[in-house]
C-alpha cells in the first residue's frame, strides 16, 4: 500500500467512525434506530475504500453489506442492551462503541481490499 492509499484509507474511515459516533450519540435512548443510519455510513465507507484499491463497486458493496450489518447490529447490540438506556453514560458508550466498530471495520476492508493491489 502507497503512502497515499494509506492517507486516503485512514480519512475515510475516521470520517466514518465520527460520523457513526455522532449518530450514536444523539440516538442512543431510541432502540436500534442508530443501526439505521449506521449501516448506511459502513456501507459508503466500504465503496469508497473500494475506490481507493481499484475494488469494483459490485464486490465492495455486497461485502459491505453483509460486514456492516453484522458487526453493527452485534456491536451496537451489545452496547445498546447494557448501557445504551443510561441517560448521558448510555450515549457516550454508544458513540465510543460505534466508532470502535467501524473502525474495525474499516481496518479489516482495507486489510481484505490490499490483496487486490497485487
Amino acid at each position: 500500500m502507497t503512502y497515499a492509499e494509506n492517507k486516503k484509507s485512514r480519512r475515510i474511515i475516521h470520517g466514518a467512525a465520527i460520523a457513526g459516533a455522532l449518530a450514536a450519540l444523539i440516538m442512543a435512548q431510541l432502540p436500534a434506530s442508530d443501526n439505521l443510519i449506521l449501516v448506511p455510513i459502513e456501507v459508503i465507507m466500504v465503496i469508497r475504500l473500494g475506490g481507493v484499491f481499484g475494488v469494483s463497486l459490485k464486490e465492495s458493496v455486497s461485502k459491505s453489506l453483509i460486514v456492516g450489518s453484522v458487526a453493527t447490529l452485534v456491536g451496537r447490540g451489545i452496547s445498546e442492551f447494557l448501557v445504551g438506556w443510561v441517560p448521558i453514560a448510555g450515549n457516550i458508550i454508544n458513540a465510543l462503541t460505534a466508532a470502535a466498530v467501524i473502525e474495525f471495520l474499516g481496518r479489516a476492508v482495507v486489510k481484505d481490499f490490499q490483496k487486490y493491489l497485487s
